[in-house]
């Protein structure tokens, strides 16, 4: 038997949706009776359920923080067993917003303007809101640094900036970065191979955590796009740059807006979600590419040194 060991769950805001995708490829896997696999989370007993069950490899289900950061990958690292996905510092590159924008910026990769607020005793908001107006006016994007599905990500004129700037004071870092409307265009990398585009339509302001998740929002997705093949090339050749210079392994997706004929990158996601409702499914789908063999192609790129 082929033993698969898939980690999900963990600690971050994203945990619920790790386990719906766990759930989603676990499943997809018991259908081929070659493989055994076992479900576990990053808890205290993790280390002893991994040395025990001695799988294959670790398929990397996790999301978001301490799953998706380098952390739990620098733990499959010492134990010296295979793993999906990025690696340590490849994963800590991609979900530090802030990093991987100076690493597009310097690497000619268009991304939206931004800078960095960290919250402090004794702010003077007036002055925020000044640099602001002079750097590239409002709307603004407020982000966390650090999270993935645009938890605590929101939209924000001036009139409500600072109600909307306080409600994420517990990220304590954040990115404001200019707003840029536009089509919402996300684009998938499969190891060396450009693996396609699909368009979203939120009914919501933007492509937020509940119109990723949630049937209800009724997010329309667009596949395959209405674009001309020049800019059909240039947004896959973009998402490929920036999944390669980061170094990332497995599958990535990167997320842009297209406005005035030019592609934003607003970030690119090393462990993109595997739900029925997940867009590398479906673009692999519209590929003729089944989600067991999506699923059989993270697998194959599975290894440690990355």
């Amino acid at each position: 038997m082929d033993k698969i060991l898939i980690l999900a769950g963990g600690y971050s805001n994203e945990r619920e949706i790790s386990l719906i995708t766990a759930k989603s490829v676990a499943k997809e896997l018991k259908k081929n009776r070659k493989y055994k696999i076992l479900t576990i989370e990053p808890d205290g007993h993790f280390i002893k359920k991994l040395r025990k069950f001695k799988p294959r490899l670790v398929l990397n289900l996790l999301h978001g923080r301490y799953g998706e950061d380098g952390y739990i990958q620098s733990i499959l690292e010492s134990e010296k067993v295979k793993y999906t996905h990025s690696g340590v510092l490849s994963s800590s590159l991609a979900i530090d917003k802030e990093i991987s924008k100076k690493i597009f910026i310097k690497n000619k990769i268009l991304t939206p303007p931004y800078y960095k607020f960290i919250f402090r005793k004794n702010l003077y908001y007036e002055n925020i809101i000044k640099k602001i107006e002079t750097r590239f006016k409002f709307p603004v994007v407020l982000k966390p640094i650090n999270e993935g599905s645009s938890v605590g990500v929101c939209i924000t004129d001036k009139k409500n900036f600072i109600h909307n700037l306080m409600k994420l004071e517990k990220f304590r870092e954040i990115l404001v970065e200019k707003y840029i409307p536009g089509r919402e265009i996300q684009a998938a990398i499969l190891g060396n191979k450009k693996l396609g585009i699909i368009e979203l339509k939120p009914k919501r302001k933007f492509y937020d955590y509940e119109a990723k998740y949630s049937t209800n929002a009724k997010t329309e997705h667009i596949i395959p796009v209405n674009i001309t093949y020049r800019n059909f090339n240039k947004i896959n050749s973009i998402a490929m740059k920036a999944h390669k210079l980061l170094n990332c392994r497995g599958v990535s997706r990167s997320d842009f807006r297209f406005y005035k004929n030019k592609f934003y990158l607003l970030e690119l996601n090393t462990q993109p979600g595997m739900t029925s409702l997940s867009l590398v499914p479906e673009i692999a789908s519209y590929n003729n590419i089944s989600f067991l063999q999506l699923i059989e192609e993270i697998m194959k790129d599975a290894s440690t040194n990355k």
